[in-house]
């Protein structure tokens, strides 16, 4: 009878131990006092098979041009030098803007299917332009088809928040000279009772109607006579004080005004105190020009061909929708809530609207959530705070191309932030941007309630992806 002799195994006195994926093995092993590098490790696409193949056909057979178009768009992106050049009526200076025409925020959306505060902002606008007497005339005006809609990012406008203007609203007007696009944003209209935060109170009403009858002709003459303004210079230097320059914007706003403070001072008597008495109490000032300056370089970028880089991203409290480079095409999705957040005293989730605006168009060029991790104004709205706002920056360079060369954050070793979100990226890993912003009530017209991070839907980088692969 045979007797099977069992090799003898040797085991070395030090086991140095890597994990992959899920970290239960690897705690297990710490608990036996042994080291052990956990590597972060997931299935691609969320493990689905049709995702998978399409992105093997992204990262294999079309991967050099891509990655040379990517390249392209990126520097784009990154070397853009928009200029603040002019403030002017949208009629006269934003194209196809003319006769009974409101832009909005975000996708294109038929009023039956407009959030709340949104519809409340469109008929503050209808009332401004003097369309309307009352904001129930206006709501006639809109759901009879009377004033048309029309989503600000087909005019190369980018809106903040439930913002609507119409076509005597003023703008920032924003060129980028080397890549030869301009691009325009709505003066911001402060904090309080005002439209783009869901209100249609006749101050809110008022407020318009101050933009664009005193604040835009005196904004306009001081931007003339100072000359072209680089918008992003002063963002770069906001990075550095602690602005995200999307959630906050003190330092930029109050770079902005030191700037256009000699011009200020030779503004008459009355005109110069209104000005003043505007700007001190609007701390965002800055987010609509920086808003405006992200567009012009995101439309340079978004004229390179066959790249995988998101060119756009955009929410009307109902959808969101982005865009990648050298498309047309817009992909949709449910607009998502605002998860991590904190309100004002007696709101909270339940009373909150989605999503929404313009703004995201921050996150595109390195700010906003890009730069979270420089921020402790940011990181107030995190459970983790410091350590939760790095994170977001974090998972946004997993998912960029690149760095950026000009916004640099002192937390991070003045490592520049994340740009070039690729769609391929954002699928494979299942991750998505997370953008700062402000929360508005869902319905009862109180305006701002809070303010905190949302995560972009996965589905619309899912169907872009789907449709680049397919291209």
């Amino acid at each position: 009878m045979n007797t099977y002799a069992r090799p003898t195994v040797s085991l070395p006195d030090e086991v140095s131990v890597v994990n992959i994926g899920l970290s239960l093995f690897a705690d297990a092993v710490r608990a036996q006092a042994t080291a052990v590098e956990q590597v972060d490790w997931q299935i691609p696409a969320d493990g689905d098979l049709d995702l998978v193949a399409d992105l093997e056909r992204l990262y294999g057979p079309r991967a050099a041009d891509i990655e040379a178009a990517n390249s392209e768009a990126v520097r784009r992106l990154d070397q853009s030098v928009p200029l603040l050049v002019d403030v002017a009526a949208a009629e006269t200076i934003v194209p196809g803007v003319s006769g009974r025409m409101l832009l909005h925020c975000g996708p294109a959306i038929e009023w039956a299917e407009v959030c709340d505060p949104l519809r409340r902002s469109m008929r503050a606008a209808v009332v401004a332009e003097g369309w309307a007497g009352t904001v129930e005339q206006a709501d006639q005006l809109l759901t009879d088809g009377t004033v048309r809609l029309e989503p600000a990012y087909r005019h190369d406008t980018v809106l903040p928040m439930a913002s609507a203007i119409g076509p005597s609203s003023p703008v920032f007007v924003v060129d980028n000279r080397d890549g030869g696009t301009r691009a325009f944003a709505p003066i911001n209209q402060g904090p309080g009772e005002t439209a783009w935060f869901g209100r249609d109170t006749p101050a809110a009403v008022a407020r318009l109607e101050m933009l664009r009858d005193v604040i835009g002709p005196m904004l306009r003459s001081i931007v003339g006579a100072t000359g072209p303004i680089d918008v992003f210079a002063l963002a770069a230097q906001g990075v550095q004080i602690g602005d995200d320059v999307h959630m906050r914007t003190q330092g930029t706003t109050s770079l902005m005004v030191r700037q256009l403070l000699p011009q200020i001072a030779t503004l008459p008597d009355d005109g110069r105190g209104a000005l003043a008495q505007f700007l001190s109490a609007n701390h965002l000032f800055f987010l609509n020009l920086a808003m405006a300056a992200a567009k012009a370089a995101t439309l340079w970028a978004g004229q390179v061909e066959g790249s995988s880089i998101v060119t756009l991203m955009c929410r009307n409290g109902t959808s969101y929708g982005i865009g990648l480079a050298g498309s047309d095409q817009l992909f949709l999705s449910e607009a998502p809530p605002v998860a991590d957040a904190m309100y004002y005293p007696d709101y909270g989730p339940e009373t909150s609207a989605r999503d929404i605006g313009d703004s995201a168009v921050l996150e595109l060029v390195g700010l906003g959530g890009a730069a979270a991790a420089g921020s402790p104004a940011v990181a107030g709205f995190l459970p983790g705070g410091m350590s939760d706002a790095a994170a977001m920056t974090e998972q946004m360079t997993s998912i960029c191309a690149s760095q950026s060369t000009r916004f640099k954050l002192p937390t991070r070793n003045y490592r520049g932030t994340p740009v070039g979100l690729d769609v391929r990226r954002a699928v494979e890993l299942n991750a998505t941007p997370r953008v700062t912003t402000g929360i508005l009530h869902a319905s009862s017209g109180a305006g701002q309630i809070g303010a905190g991070v949302a995560a972009a839907p996965i589905e619309c980088f899912r169907a872009a992806l789907r449709a680049l692969a397919a291209g």
